[in-house]
């Protein structure tokens, strides 16, 4: 197979950073450093304020702002209830805040969608969203963005990246719905009793502050058991915070978008998001993303929703076949079913099959490792791609000294659990640029796009920084049409 790699890398930035909380190791530290800076005087307090800004004013926006809603959270340290000027609460949020830099360590494992905004371009041309896992401090990673467009030509181009980070609104959900919170309830094993009476109370909708109330209540009208529903209340509120929504400032740039981990599942991390444009039946458009939240020992399957990449929703995936990592949802359901790739033993692709969108309970084996290129694992490098010869999937392979490809295969479209078509060989592996990173000998996509007769793949090299690579389709499918499933 003929690929052309194009002269594109996009590379970590270090001088990205955004504020996150700095929080001392106890709560007399934090009073101790109120403390002291209560003693200044306000032209000491003036001058050091004035210091601060010349210095930090050009890397964030709304300084100011931020700095005064830090203060916001750490006021009830101070010692008394005594009125702070503007300077001062700056200057105490400044102490209580920290930069991050996102993408300190590495930009990589790209997915690709459409834009759902194709107005203003060229004939012929394609606007793109790139989503991207950066990793910063702590090798922590988050969800970033980046905008761009392909030529007819198969040239592809991004646009210019702003400076400035955009911590977007993150809330609970606005609402939850009684019947499925208690299936995921079950699921988790904490549907006891005194859970379902706390849903009945609650009805067919109800918010996390009147579920929060309710728990409550419950908790002290039952002391003589309170310990035992104790642990299913601490239970209930945490699921309901593992869904939660995202709002960015329409204003700010698509690649000012960052999306940080948030809840305690999060913790180390959101990993790898596969994002797709998913087609309901009436035609309506939905962007969806698998991901995965790590906490530091356990990965946690998550899905995110938008329609506009401004509003977001992430709700946990739950069934017993929702495990590990490297999940990928069809663009469209099939045979009136959703359909998703996943690979729940490290090692082999499944195929699962749900009637509803967040639970997942069943899976048949799609594929194993065949060829000496992918003997220790295989799996997807994101969404299927519907073509008119069928499903096309792009693969990754593990092979010796861990040395990871890209395969593909192509899968009947009314019967995704039939393949018709695997390549013998990779499509792509790591050449002698590529080799060098934060993981040796590694490319590495998470969702390629179609456009012009070319397929367009962004991949990442050795899992420190992403480029992209263009491959001829009718060459791609009459070569999986020949090589035979």
């Amino acid at each position: 197979m003929k690929v052309t790699r194009v002269d594109l890398t996009l590379r970590p930035e270090p001088r990205r950073v955004l504020f996150r909380p700095f929080a001392p190791d106890s709560q007399e530290r934090c009073t101790k450093i109120i403390s002291r800076i209560c003693a200044l005087s306000d032209s000491q307090v003036r001058q050091e304020l004035e210091r601060l800004l010349a210095e930090f004013r050009s890397r964030h926006l709304d300084l100011k702002g931020m700095l005064l809603k830090r203060f916001t959270s750490v006021q009830r340290f101070a010692l008394l209830d005594m009125p702070f000027s503007e300077d001062r609460k700056q200057l105490i949020g400044a102490y209580f805040t920290q930069e991050y830099s996102l993408e300190s360590s590495a930009l990589f494992n790209p997915s690709m969608v459409w834009h759902p905004d194709q107005s203003g371009l060229a004939r012929g041309h394609k606007r793109f969203v790139l989503s991207l896992r950066s990793l910063g401090e702590g090798a922590t990673s988050c969800i970033t963005f980046r905008s761009g467009s392909v030529d007819p030509n198969g040239c592809v181009s991004i646009d210019p990246v702003v400076p400035h980070a955009d911590i977007p609104e993150i809330r609970p959900s606005r609402c939850y719905e009684g019947n499925l919170f208690g299936k995921k309830l079950f699921e988790l094993g904490l549907l006891d009793d005194f859970a379902r009476g706390i849903l009945e109370t609650l009805g067919a909708e109800f918010t996390l502050e009147a579920l929060e109330t309710r728990l409550g209540l419950a908790l002290q009208e039952e002391r003589g058991s309170r310990q035992d529903h104790a642990d299913v209340a601490n239970g209930m509120v945490a699921l309901a915070r593992a869904n939660y929504e995202i709002e960015f400032d329409a204003r700010k740039a698509l690649s000012a978008r960052v999306i940080l981990p948030s809840t305690a599942a999060e913790r180390k991390g959101i990993e790898d998001a596969r994002f797709v444009e998913f087609r309901e039946e009436d035609g309506a458009r939905t962007y969806y993303a698998t991901y995965t939240a790590f906490d530091g020992e356990i990965f946690f399957p998550q899905l995110l929703e938008t329609q506009d990449f401004l509003h977001f929703k992430s709700s946990t995936l739950n069934g017993p076949e929702v495990k590990n990592k490297g999940m990928a949802l069809f663009p469209r359901k099939v045979n009136g079913r959703y359909a998703m790739l996943s690979r729940q033993d490290n090692e082999n692709i499944y195929l699962m099959y749900s009637d509803m969108l967040h639970f997942w309970f069943t899976k048949e084996l799609l594929m194993r490792p065949t060829y000496t290129w992918e003997y220790v694992q295989l799996g997807n490098c994101g969404s299927p791609i519907e073509t008119e010869a069928g499903w096309l999937v792009l693969t990754h392979g593990v092979g010796p000294v861990r040395r990871y490809t890209i395969g593909a295969i192509l899968l009947d479209l009314e019967n995704p659990a039939k393949i018709i078509g695997r390549l013998r060989e990779p499509l792509l592996s790591p050449d002698e640029k590529e080799r060098e990173g934060y993981v040796p000998n590694v490319v590495y996509s998470c969702g390629a796009a179609v456009h012009a007769g070319r397929l367009i793949l962004p991949y990442a090299m050795s899992d420190y920084a992403s480029t992209f690579a263009t491959v001829e389709m009718n060459d791609l499918l009459a070569e999986l049409l020949a090589s035979g499933p």
